[in-house]
């Protein structure tokens, strides 16, 4: 098991949890701001949670050994 994989998929569902739930935090942080002004809120919160999703399978794929991280 590779400890990045663990990493990413901890990130992937933090992206789709702050999403899901509407996190304030989350949505309003200097980063996201910028996704915000150009899609909405909803659509802010539809895209991270497709990023985490993408991030989780990702994570998940290099935990198991399927995908070779670069390092």
């Amino acid at each position: 098991m590779n400890p990045i994989g663990l990493i990413l998929v901890a990130a992937g569902l933090f992206s789709i949890s702050g999403a899901v739930f509407d996190w304030d935090f989350f949505i309003n942080s200097r980063k996201a701001r910028f996704f915000v002004s150009i899609l909405g809120r909803t659509g802010a919160r539809i895209f991270y949670g497709i990023l985490g999703l993408i991030i989780v399978v990702i994570g998940a794929l290099i935990t198991l050994g399927i995908v070779r991280d670069a390092t």
